[in-house]
């Protein structure tokens, strides 16, 4: 089993290895740390002014993977690639598949906040057309010398369109992991206007948790015919915005956070949907968006 790292050619921002590692601590998996050169394509050859520059670039992006690499504990299986492309997601797609990797991390656009998680280009492009699970580091992710602890499964009322549960049920076994289900609920802005009297408003906040309680239950009972030893907690995350839901559940060290493929995305490939998207903007700790199975 194979954890593909995708870094940046120019040795900045090491978070993708830094959760590859965390990854790998639970896996025993060994973490393929790979820089990705876009290069010309379909060329038979290039001039010599080209040639030496992505020989320039190759020699460079060895020598960053390098010295990243050497900053990491020696507990680790780290194999370094440098891999050449028309684009980097598409360069990431091919080390995969090549590899036979169980999930791809990629690294927080630089436009995004510290300790959060911004969509670039590469990473836009490469949740929406992954064949495995993506896992994001948010901006800045430090080394921690642990593993990844919690399993936190975002779930909504279509969450078993995409086998979300049950996926995240078997990665925490195989993890050794804790697994949690949350719901997160963005109230109206209206609520805050004082057109809704509060005690409709906790009313309705209050029956739609209970509703949600009940869904995530009938979808553990289900995924326990499989997994007879499945033990998880259920919190709600609520608040007046996407960010303020999201800071309402707790987060600490060893957190990773999982959201389901959209479900009109196609099946065994990763689409984010809108509401995924609005999470994965304010999540905290890393994100892993997962593709859709196929229904029974």
């Amino acid at each position: 089993m194979t954890i593909v790292a995708g870094l940046s050619a120019s040795g900045n921002g090491p978070a993708p290895l830094h959760l590859a590692a965390e990854l790998s601590r639970c896996t025993g998996d060994r973490i393929i740390a790979v820089a990705i050169i876009e290069r010309p394509w379909p060329r038979r050859t290039l001039d010599p002014v080209e040639g030496e520059y992505l020989n320039y670039l190759v020699a460079h992006a060895k020598k960053s993977l390098k010295t990243m690499v050497e900053q990491l504990p020696g507990d680790l299986d780290v194999w370094q690639m440098v891999h050449q492309a028309t684009s980097i997601p598409e360069g990431l797609t091919e080390i995969a598949a090549e590899m036979s990797a169980d999930v791809v991390v990629v690294g927080s656009s630089s436009s995004g906040l510290l300790g959060r998680i911004a969509l670039g280009s590469v990473t836009d492009r490469l949740v929406h057309t992954a064949a495995v699970p993506v896992a994001i580091a948010p901006r800045g992710y430090p080394a921690h010398a642990g593993r990844i602890e919690r399993l936190t499964v975002a779930y909504g009322g279509q969450a078993d369109e995409v086998g979300l549960v049950a996926t995240s049920a078997e990665l925490a076994r195989r993890w050794s992991t804790r697994l949690r289900i949350t719901s997160f609920t963005v109230r109206p802005v209206t609520m805050f206007g004082g057109s809704i009297e509060p005690a409709a408003e906790d009313l309705v906040v209050n029956q739609w948790a209970l509703r949600t309680q009940e869904g995530i239950a009938d979808q553990l009972e289900k995924v326990r015919s499989s997994i007879d030893t499945l033990v998880a907690e259920v919190v709600i995350g609520a608040g007046p915005s996407w960010r303020d839901a999201v800071d309402a559940v707790e987060w600490g060290p060893g957190d990773i956070l999982v959201l389901g493929s959209g479900a009109a995305g196609p099946a065994a490939q990763v689409f984010l949907g809108s509401a995924a998207a609005r999470i994965l903007r304010h999540s905290p700790v890393p994100t892993m968006i997962v593709p859709r199975r196929e229904k029974a």
